[in-house]
């Protein structure tokens, strides 16, 4: 049996401030090849919010719980759980809907053992952005050291971790960013992670883009699926002048359908957890 946890839940879609409530939840019968994970951190994402609102594009049926990711320490495990013991520190292998809360009863199956050296606020958050940013750069193109990528939202984690990623793999990017009275602090902080340009987006101008950037119109546009309606209008204004000026090719992009299998899964988040605990990337 599971302690009892203590949730945010929600009913119907709407404002998060107006449709959640914090309540609690009765203890779980477990079967044997359960755990009992203790929640020890969740993020708060955009997407979270989203999800929350009704306007993502992948929805737990609801009622549900709050939080997409996590980080958790086994608390018990069931009678035929061998791979698993209490006190690992765990994530969800796969995409959990319901990480707000204290305790969380899954199948073994669905948990991912991970160093217990990795900073928490990492392993909470790893299996979101980073892993984002770490996709998009490896399921489209061959990237090879020297070349460039250009994108915008720079500021946001999946931005942030796109130059970090392409620092080490030896890959320029060029960043845009929004117009801010601090933009010049912004340019700053993302050069110091590795970018090698940073723009305003009213330093661009959409005829001259291509020779700004110096690109061939044999290029590639990615667009990320989860961002907000200011980003997504500034990737429509800038980019899709470029789809008709020539050969690019355009490309949507959510994490959560992209359906990794579970050894490449866990290999993208060991990759990442690697570079965390050796310093090579910061969220």
């Amino acid at each position: 049996m599971s302690p009892p946890s203590t949730a945010v839940v929600y009913d119907q879609h709407g404002p998060p401030d107006t449709v959640t409530r914090v309540t609690k939840i009765p203890p779980v019968e477990m079967n044997e090849n359960e755990v009992c994970v203790k929640m020890l951190a969740a993020p708060i994402n955009p997407a979270d919010i989203n999800r929350i609102e009704g306007v993502y594009s992948v929805l737990p049926p609801i009622p549900a719980i709050g939080g997409w990711e996590g980080v958790g320490e086994i608390h018990y495990v069931g009678s035929a759980v061998m791979a698993l013991s209490p006190g690992d520190l765990v994530i969800h292998a796969a995409y959990l809907s319901g990480t707000w809360q204290t305790y969380v009863v899954e199948d073994q199956s669905l948990w991912y053992k991970i160093d217990k050296n990795t900073p928490i606020e990492y392993a909470a958050t790893i299996s979101v952005n980073p892993l984002s940013a770490l996709r998009m750069l490896e399921d489209f193109v061959a990237l090879k050291p020297g070349d460039t990528i250009v994108q915008n939202g720079a500021t946001s984690i999946v931005g942030q971790c796109v130059i970090q990623l392409a620092r080490i793999r030896g890959i320029h990017s060029i960043n845009i960013i929004r117009d801010k009275p601090e933009s010049d602090k912004i340019k700053e902080k993302l050069i110091k992670l590795g970018a090698n340009k940073v723009f305003t987006e009213s330093e661009l101008e959409v005829k001259g883009v291509k020779n700004l950037l110096d690109i061939s119109l044999k290029g590639y546009l990615l667009q990320e699926k989860n961002l907000d309606e200011a980003q997504y209008r500034c990737s429509i204004d800038h980019l899709l002048a470029l789809v008709r000026a020539g050969d690019i090719s355009l490309k949507g992009y959510l994490l959560q359908e992209k359906n990794l299998d579970e050894a490449q899964y866990r290999c993208s988040i060991d990759h990442l957890l690697a570079l965390v605990r050796a310093g090579d990337i910061a969220i």
